[in-house]
């Protein structure tokens, strides 16, 4: 690995090393942008980032990318966005995902108890779980705030 790659890139890199992925320009670039954003970014908006950093990266590189990163398990593909999926660079390990509606901010939950349940479940309809993920929609605190404050005015509060 250069010399020149930051820390965290040199994280990064082992993440996709890891994963069995060739750690390329393209690839580090894209990975590192999506690093940079706490909840999720859409492959437009990234390709956009890019773009203003000066790191230039063909938008089919970027799309290419997050899907063999999305298929390798080193970001989660969110389709809450009825646009275009929505990736995130998430922790290791099994969790699940809290989405806002309204600003998309994406929380991760770890501790999943559902396991169990849905050994149950699958076995009472002849199935064998073998794996489940979970994204729940909702209202974050702030935008519930803003809808607060939105109906009080409304309502000439």
């Amino acid at each position: 690995m250069s010399a020149t790659r930051s820390r965290s890139e040199e994280e990064l890199a082992g993440r996709l090393e890891a994963a069995g992925i060739r750690p390329t320009r393209g690839r580090l670039r894209v990975l590192t942008e999506l690093a940079r954003e706490p909840d999720d970014a859409t492959a437009q908006a990234l390709h956009q980032r890019l773009k203003r950093r000066r790191q230039p990266v063909g938008l089919a590189t970027v799309y290419r990318a997050l899907n063999d990163l999305s298929e390798a398990g080193v970001v989660d593909a969110l389709p809450h966005s009825a646009e275009e999926t929505c990736y995130r660079l998430c922790g290791e390990g099994h969790h699940h995902h809290l989405v806002c509606s309204d600003c998309h901010r994406v929380v991760e939950i770890t501790d999943c108890s559902l396991g169990d349940w849905l050994d149950r479940v699958a076995a009472e309809q002849g199935f064998v779980a073998t794996g489940h993920s979970l994204e729940v929609a909702g209202l974050c605190a702030g935008c519930r705030e803003g809808d607060d404050v939105a109906s009080a005015h409304a309502r000439g509060g």
